[in-house]
C-alpha cells in the first residue's frame, strides 16, 4: 500500500512539473512550433509517464528512505520536552510568515529566478532561524510568558476586586533548586513538609542524570546512596506540601554539574539548596543566594553555655592526653577532659566552653564530680 501511495505522489509530482518547465524547455530547443509538443495536455501527460517509470524503480527505495526518516523524527520529536517543541513551532511559524512577505513583490518578477527560487530560498532560510531562536531560547521566551501571565493576572483581580494578590518583595525567590548532595542528604523531605521553605523546588534534568549514574555506579555504598536519592525525589512528587517541578534544559558548554547549578539560578533568579561546603562558598563568591542545610541544622541545635550539665558517654579517646570524645544525639561533639578514664560509660559533665566552627560545634567539658571535689577543696 505504501509503495502505490508513494508511486501515485511521484506521478502526480512528475505531472507537476512537465507541465511548468516542459514549455520553456520546447521554446530554448526550437520545438515549440511542434503543435503536438506545445501542448499543455501532452507536457503533463509526458510527465506522467516519466514519473511513472521512475517510480516502477524507485518507489520501493523511496518508501523505505521515508521510514528511516520518519523514525528518526520520531525519536527526535519524543526526546524533546513540550516547551522546546511549543516555543520551535511558534518560531518556525513567524519565520515562515515573514518569508512570505519579504516574497510578496518577487512573486511579481516574471523570472523563474525571482518568482520561484528566491521565495522558497528565503522559507527554508527564515523558517530554520525561526526554530534556532526558539529552541535556544526556551527560557527566556518561558519567563517572558511567565511575566505577562501574571501581569495579566494581577490586572484582573484588580478589576474584579475578589482576590487579594499577595506582592512578594524583592527578596522572595520562586525557585529552590536542589544539587545531588542535598537530595541524598534526604533531610530536605523534612523541610518540605514542615512548610518552612515557600516557592517551588527545581530539579534540574543534570542533577537528575547524576543521581542516576551514582544509582549504577559499580560502588555498593554510591549504588545506596542513589537509590535513597532517587527515593527521596519520588517522595518529594508524591507530597502536596510543596510543588515539585523538573527544568529539562541544560548548559553544554560547561561540564561540572556545580557550575551548571549556578548558571541556573542566575538565569532563573533562584536559590541553590545544598549541603556542599565548597559549593556553597563559590555560590556566596558568585552572589547567588544559597540555603545550606548543614547550617540550618547548626543553627537549630540547642544553645549551651559554660556551666550547663548534661550526661554523655565516652566512646573513643581524643587527639590530647587523658581527654576522651562523646557525641549528642544530634551529631555535636564534646570533649571530655580525663574522660578516657570512663570509656563506655555514662558520665555526668559540666560543659567549659563551646567552640562553633564551619563543620559544626565542638563543646568542651569535664566531669562533674571532679568539678564538686575542687570547690570542696577551695572551700
Amino acid at each position: 500500500m505504501k509503495k502505490r501511495i508513494t508511486a501515485l505522489l511521484i506521478v502526480l509530482v512528475g505531472a507537476s512539473v512537465a507541465g511548468t518547465f516542459l514549455p520553456a524547455l520546447w521554446r530554448l530547443t526550437g520545438l515549440a512550433s511542434v503543435r503536438y509538443l506545445n501542448n499543455l495536455f501532452v507536457d503533463v501527460l509526458l510527465g506522467a509517464i516519466i514519473s511513472f517509470l521512475i517510480a516502477l524503480f524507485l518507489a520501493g527505495l523511496i518508501v523505505r528512505l521515508f521510514d528511516r526518516i520518519v523514525k528518526r523524527a520520531e525519536v527526535f520529536v519524543s526526546k524533546q520536552s513540550p516547551t522546546y517543541l511549543l516555543f520551535g513551532s511558534l518560531a518556525t511559524i513567524v519565520g515562515l510568515i515573514l518569508a512570505n512577505i519579504i516574497s510578496i513583490p518577487l512573486y511579481r518578477i516574471n523570472f523563474f529566478l525571482f518568482n520561484t527560487l528566491a521565495p522558497i530560498i528565503l522559507m527554508v532560510l527564515l523558517g530554520y532561524i525561526g526554530f534556532r531562536v526558539g529552541t535556544t531560547r526556551t527560557d527566556e521566551w518561558r519567563r517572558l510568558f511567565q511575566l505577562r501571565s501574571k501581569k495579566a493576572v494581577v490586572e484582573t483581580t484588580a478589576e474584579q476586586n475578589k482576590v487579594l494578590e499577595r506582592k512578594v518583595g524583592d527578596n522572595f525567590h520562586k525557585y529552590k533548586i536542589l544539587d545531588t548532595s542535598v537530595i541524598i542528604d534526604g533531610r530536605i523531605y523534612e523541610i518540605a513538609q514542615t512548610g518552612f521553605i515557600e516557592g517551588t523546588l527545581l530539579i534540574p534534568n543534570f542533577v537528575l542524570h547524576e543521581l542516576q549514574l551514582i544509582a549504577d555506579s559499580a560502588d555498593s555504598l554510591k549504588r545506596t546512596r542513589g537509590r535513597r536519592g532517587l527515593d527521596i525525589l519520588n517522595d518529594l512528587q508524591k507530597t502536596d506540601a510543596m510543588p515539585v517541578e523538573m527544568y529539562e534544559g541544560d548548559f553544554e558548554d560547561l561540564t561540572e554539574v556545580d557550575s551548571k547549578l549556578i548558571k541556573l539560578a542566575k538565569l532563573l533568579d533562584g536559590i541553590v539548596v545544598t549541603n556542599d561546603f565548597n559549593l556553597n562558598k563559590v555560590s556566596e563568591f558568585q552572589n547567588v543566594p544559597v540555603l545550606n542545610i548543614n547550617e540550618l541544622a547548626n543553627t537549630l541545635k540547642p544553645a549551651v553555655i559554660p556551666g550547663d550539665g548534661m550526661t554523655v558517654t565516652v566512646v573513643k579517646a581524643g587527639t590530647e592526653r587523658q581527654q576522651g570524645v562523646a557525641y549528642l544525639d544530634d551529631g555535636t561533639m564534646i570533649v571530655v577532659e580525663d574522660g578516657q578514664h570512663y570509656m563506655n560509660k555514662s558520665l555526668a559533665v559540666t560543659v567549659t566552653s563551646a567552640l562553633q566552627t564551619a563543620a559544626g560545634r565542638m563543646i568542651f567539658a569535664k566531669p562533674t564530680h571532679s568539678q564538686k571535689s575542687l570547690r570542696e577543696h577551695n572551700k
